[in-house]
């Protein structure tokens, strides 16, 4: 029968070439054949089930008629049990054994209640004793039985950290809970006292007593030992070392650590003739050289003195009372002795890095002392911060060296005042012989072209290069912050310039156009660093070392800087020529000079611009730059003479007087722009008039005030207005201003109008 149950391997009716390929698909002969095998197998299959239930046809028989017979005797049962139920339930005497079995039932559970309830009120009692007890040995100094006591009580009371109370408790419990938290803080208040009393810092005489028989109370002869055996038991060991341990780290281990008063400590014991009554930790001056030297050995052993006395005469060299202290204490000593010792020992260049291997192998030691003494772990590693800092000293080293190179890029940057010399307010060409000797006049490096710049950016420049240098000669960790100060330094400028000079940028001056080169200057040396450095730098730093990404930056801030002086410019001069009052009824000598003040405001500050921005932008800065102003001057001009709709003979001489000035007062800025112009022709560059499409126009229009109207007509049909900027409708409003209706002026009009 096990040969019929074992399972069908369908590769074994498979041929062993159809299996050469396990992976391959089957073909459709191969899944016939399968398909035929199968069916030849099934019915081999039932052919040995049908043989072996004939050969076993007997014991099938035995089987069934045993099933069938068990069948029959649980029925008869059945009836029994059912004739059985119906007697009884037929007659009295069995009801009333009945009833009594309910009473006997009900009067059991009653005295199991009772009997319960007086186990309750039996442990009531008897937790009531106990609290009774543990306050009466509170008071008599029976300590270690009362803290005994009241650690017993509260797992009997189940009292936990939360105020989460069962409802279905006795109420009582809640009123025992109440008397133990009372009994609790009363013996932790004494118990406490004990310890103020116990261990004092005496500032007449510089020492810390430690007394080990103790009085409060009229309870007398109280060991320190046995006070600490309570606190221990209670459960509040760290809150009564709590002050013990501020009063050790303020009284003797930050003295230890303070170099311009170095201490000593000197422990002392009086015992008298039975047993020792205190000990006492004195703290004295020392001229100890090595500790004015910042010997980590001779610094150590005294903060090991300070330990040894603390394991000795207040933790009597018990292990978990140690250790309760080492975790009050550690932090607070371990973070003094790196702000106080380790980092101010930090080398300050990479020669001294292996000196600094004594003091490492100095704090391992003192931190393997402590382990042996039970005051910090051996298996936590937040226990191991002062080696781990000494061991990360090159990580220190170079931080403190970022700190540094920082420090000394805001100090520079912070101490320019962006001021220039006179000789450098003019032009300096670029093969200028002066002009290469002057270390404010720099090359940009992508633009083949020179500026001046402020002494800040050539500094920081300076301190950059200095710091990549360090980059190529350094390990990998250590380079690794120092391009970081070299970037961060880069930051600076955008970070502390712009809020240093803010009152500067909202004026016209030297001081934005210095800005605007500093951060062209800048935009350009960056994308020069990685060319220059990047092959010298540790293989690891490579790949990631770019200051590409800075370049679009800085060159922002240099366009957006100029554009908000260009701004400021141009709301300057539109300022000054709302004086004008659209330049109406300039025959009459009121209006004229006011008109010709708003011109000669519009020159000083054309001219004033001039010269701040000529000798220190580039020239094809200054260009674009000047002409954008330029432009919006000669537009607004323009503009509000053609919307004048109405002009005498004498006005239109005037207004012409005035744009003749005006031009003549700006010949020396036309002229530097058409001599820029002049050196850039042989480029295919554009010329002035096209760079100010308005000073045409204007220059146009001063003629166009004294022209006949026939020359005006013939002007527009000829295409020298139209070429000058002028729409039809301007022309037209302008002769309806300045000439009478008459048939004349109609023709005129309607040539202009048909023309166009």
């Amino acid at each position: 029968m096990d040969a019929l149950l074992d399972s069908i391997n369908v590769r074994e009716l498979l041929s062993a070439q159809d299996l050469s390929d396990p992976t391959a698909p089957l073909s459709a002969p191969d899944l016939r054949l399968l398909i035929q095998r199968l069916d030849s197998h099934s019915l081999k299959i039932k052919s040995k089930v049908q043989s072996y239930l004939l050969s076993h046809q007997h014991d099938f028989a035995d089987l069934f008629s045993l099933c069938n017979d068990a069948v029959s005797r649980s029925q008869t049962i059945s009836d029994d049990v059912a004739h059985l139920l119906a007697s009884l339930s037929d007659r009295p005497v069995e009801a009333e054994i009945g009833q009594i079995m309910k009473q006997m039932s009900s009067a059991t559970k009653e005295a199991r209640e009772k009997r319960e309830l007086l186990e309750l009120v039996g442990a009531i009692l008897e937790i009531s004793e106990k609290l009774k007890a543990a306050r009466e040995a509170v008071r008599s100094g029976r300590l270690r039985f009362a803290a005994e006591q009241v650690r017993e009580l509260k797992k009997a009371l189940r009292v936990c950290g939360d105020d989460i109370v069962d409802e279905g408790e006795p109420v009582v419990y809640g009123l025992l809970r109440k008397e133990w938290s009372d009994c609790f803080d009363e013996i932790q208040e004494v118990l406490m006292r004990f310890m103020d009393n116990a261990v004092r810092f005496e500032g007449e005489t510089n020492r810390i007593r430690v007394k080990y028989v103790l009085s409060i109370d009229g309870n007398d002869g109280i060991e320190l030992k046995t006070v600490l055996e309570a606190l221990d038991v209670v459960g509040v060991l760290n809150y009564g070392l709590a002050k013990v341990a501020d009063l050790i780290i303020k009284h003797a281990i930050s003295p230890a650590l303070n170099f311009g008063a170095p201490v000593s400590f000197v422990t002392e014991i009086n015992p008298d003739s039975q047993a020792m009554t205190e000990a006492i930790l004195k703290i004295v001056p020392s001229n100890d050289p090595k500790i004015k030297k910042m010997d980590g050995e001779a610094i150590y052993s005294r903060i090991i003195e300070v330990i040894k006395f603390i394991n000795k005469y207040i933790c009597f060299q018990e292990g978990s009372w140690s250790r309760c202290f080492g975790r009050l204490t550690w932090s607070r000593i371990s973070e003094l002795i790196i702000s106080k010792f380790l980092s101010k020992v930090v080398p300050q260049d990479a020669s001294k890095l292996a000196d600094f291997l004594k003091i490492i192998n100095c704090t391992s030691e003192f931190e393997t002392a402590l382990r042996e003494m039970k005051f910090i772990s051996v298996s936590e590693n937040k226990d191991n911060q002062l080696s781990s800092f000494a061991e990360n000293v090159e990580v220190h080293f170079a931080s403190k060296k970022k700190t540094e190179i920082l420090g000394r890029a805001r100090n520079l940057l912070l101490q320019c005042d962006f001021a220039i010399s006179q000789e450098n307010t003019r032009r300096k060409g670029k093969h200028d012989g002066a002009a290469a000797n002057n270390p404010e006049d720099v090359d940009l490096l992508f633009l083949s072209e020179r500026c001046v710049v402020s002494k800040a950016a050539i500094q920081l420049m300076k301190l950059v290069h200095e710091t990549l240098k360090d980059v190529c000669l350094s390990s990998p960790r250590v380079a690794l912050e120092f391009y970081r100060a070299a970037r961060d330094a880069l930051l600076l400028y955008e970070v502390v310039i712009p809020v240093k000079l803010e009152r500067q940028l909202g004026g016209i001056n030297q001081v934005p156009v210095l800005m605007h080169n500093d951060c062209l200057y800048l935009s350009q040396e960056v994308l020069g660093l990685a060319f220059e450095y990047r092959s010298d730098f540790p293989t690891s730093m490579k790949e990631h070392a770019v200051f590409v990404d800075m370049a679009p930056r800085f060159h922002l801030m240099a366009e957006e800087i100029l554009q908000r002086q260009i701004q400021l410019v141009v709301r300057s001069l539109r300022e000054a020529l709302d004086g004008a009052d659209g330049f109406q009824n300039t025959h009459q000598m009121q209006q004229f000079q006011s008109a010709k003040f708003s011109i000669d405001q519009v020159v000083f500050i054309l001219e004033k611009v001039h010269i701040i921005w000529e000798p220190l932008l580039l020239p094809s800065t200054y260009k674009k730059s000047m002409c954008t102003v330029l432009e919006s001057v000669f537009s607004r001009i323009t503009k509000d003479i053609l919307l004048l709709d109405d002009m005498a003979a004498e006005e239109t001489l005037e207004l012409q007087r005035l744009i003749h000035l005006m031009l003549e007062n700006l010949t020396s800025l036309l002229e530097s722009l058409a001599a820029l112009q002049i050196e850039k022709s042989q480029e295919g560059m554009t010329y002035l008039d096209d760079l100010i499409p308005s000073l045409r126009k204007i220059r146009k229009l001063a003629e166009l005030l004294d022209m006949p109207l026939k020359a005006i007509t013939n002007a527009w049909e000829t295409g020298e207005l139209l070429n000058s900027g002028f729409t039809s409708s301007e022309v037209e409003d302008f002769i309806k201003a300045i000439f009478q209706d008459s048939p004349l002026r109609k023709d005129c009009l309607w040539r202009i109008h048909g023309n166009f």
